[in-house]
C-alpha cells in the first residue's frame, strides 16, 4: 500500500536570536482518510510577541493541495508547541493524536497556550508510547524535545518515511554525533533527545522529513 506525503508550507519564524524556520505540516493520504501532520502557527498574542511570524493559514495550505479542512478527519500533533498545534482548531470535526504525557505536559506547563488548542469539545485520543494509527502509519514515542514529543512512521514498498517533528530540526543534525548543533532550548531533555535520535537513526529509514527545514533525508 502506496501512501502519499504531501508536505504544506504553514510559516516562517524569526526567533529572537534571528534565526529563521520555515514551519512545515504534511498530509498523508491514506485509503482509511487524510491525515494530517501539525497544524502550523497559532495561539494568543503575547505568545508570540518574540516571534516575527509570517503565517499561513492551514486551509490556505491545504487548498495549494487541492484539499480543504473538511477532509482531515484526523490529525497527529507531533507535541504542543504553538508552531505544531497552533491552529487545531480550524478542524474541530477532527480526532488529535497526542501522547498522553504531552497534553499533562501543556496543561501543566503551558496552560495558556493549552487554553488556546484544547478548544471547546476537542476531542484527543491519547496515546501511551509506539502505536498504529491506521495501517502503514504509526507513531513512535520520541521523548526529549518535549516530554511527550512522537514522530511519525509512514510505511512504503521502499521503506519507511519519518516525519520526525521535532526530533532533530536539520539534516545536519540528524546526521551528526548526538551532541552535535543542538540549539539552546531544543531538549527540556539532552539525555531523552539523544537516545531518541540514535532511535530513529538505527531504524535506518529510507526518508527523514523535516518540520523547519526543507531538504528530505535519504539514509
Amino acid at each position: 500500500m502506496a501512501l502519499e506525503i504531501t508536505r504544506l508550507h504553514l510559516a516562517r519564524l524569526q526567533g529572537p536570536d534571528g534565526l529563521e524556520w520555515p514551519v512545515h505540516g504534511f498530509v498523508v493520504r491514506h485509503p482509511g482518510g487524510a491525515v494530517l501532520v501539525d497544524t502550523g502557527v497559532g495561539g494568543p498574542d503575547q505568545l508570540l510577541s518574540d516571534w516575527r511570524v509570517v503565517n499561513r493559514t492551514a486551509a490556505d495550505a491545504l487548498a495549494e493541495a487541492d484539499m480543504t479542512s473538511a477532509d482531515i478527519g484526523l490529525v497527529i500533533n507531533t507535541h504542543l508547541h504553538f508552531d505544531h498545534c497552533g491552529q487545531n482548531a480550524v478542524f474541530p470535526h477532527a480526532a488529535f493524536y497526542v501522547q498522553r504525557a504531552e497534553l499533562g505536559r501543556a496543561q501543566r506547563e503551558a496552560r495558556q497556550l493549552y487554553d488556546w488548542f484544547g478548544f471547546m469539545n476537542a476531542r484527543f485520543e491519547l496515546l501511551d508510547g509506539d502505536t498504529e494509527i491506521l495501517p502503514g502509519l504509526s507513531v513512535i514515542a520520541t521523548p526529549g524535545h518535549t516530554e511527550g514529543h512522537q514522530s511519525v512512521v509512514v510505511q512504503g514498498a521502499d521503506g519507511a518515511d519519518i516525519l520526525i517533528g521535532d526530533a532533530a530540526y536539520t539534516p545536519r543534525q540528524f546526521a551528526g554525533p548526538p551532541a552535535e548543533d543542538l540549539p539552546d532550548g531544543q531538549a527540556s531533555d539532552p539525555r531523552a533527545w539523544r537516545e531518541s535520535l540514535q532511535r530513529i537513526r538505527s531504524a535506518h529509514p529510507a526518508r527523514v522529513h523535516f518540520c523547519h527545514h526543507t531538504d528530505v533525508t535519504h539514509t
